[in-house]
């Protein structure tokens, strides 16, 4: 059953009124049951997240709607795109690739929005990678900043 502000039509609740709220007070309306919000828990750990990064995803969605980069609507709509390639190709619909198909939308909004190129993306992947590679283990992973890079440049 749905708490009485989890958005989704099947209960009688607008999905609409979900646009006026933030992912995190949709989670939070949603979270005895999960209802509305399209997060697996992971089947072995009854988690919504098996890897750390997928918490950091997810958390870095909600930062960027919150600076007004994408909406909901627009969120949801690439997020079910993905989901509806990957199934053309073969997808197994399991749950397991789903936040694969998440950051692969998310790459694509950036992308489609201005905020990265695929290029920028790509670079910044494997970065990452080389990075991790060759951090001691349980130590975070910092990338070096790059010359000039806004990012990383403080006021």
């Amino acid at each position: 059953m749905n708490p009485p502000n989890c958005p989704n039509k099947d209960k009688g609740v607008p999905v609409t009124a979900a646009l006026h709220m933030t992912l995190a007070e949709v989670a939070a309306a949603c979270a005895s049951d999960g209802a509305g919000l399209p997060m697996p828990l992971d089947p072995d750990s009854e988690r919504y997240f098996s890897e750390p990064w997928q918490a950091r995803a997810f958390a870095l969605t909600l930062l960027l709607h919150e600076k007004g980069v994408f909406s909901w609507v627009e969120w949801a709509r690439a997020l079910a795109e993905r989901i509806h390639q990957a199934q053309l190709g073969g997808d197994p619909d399991d749950g397991s690739n789903y936040y694969h198909h998440w950051m692969d939308a998310l790459e694509q909004l950036m992308v489609t929005r201005g905020v990265a190129t695929t290029e920028q993306l790509h670079a910044l992947e494997h970065a990452w990678a080389q990075a991790a590679a060759h951090t001691p283990h349980g130590q975070p992973i910092v990338l070096p900043p790059e010359p000039g890079d806004a990012l990383w440049t403080t006021a």
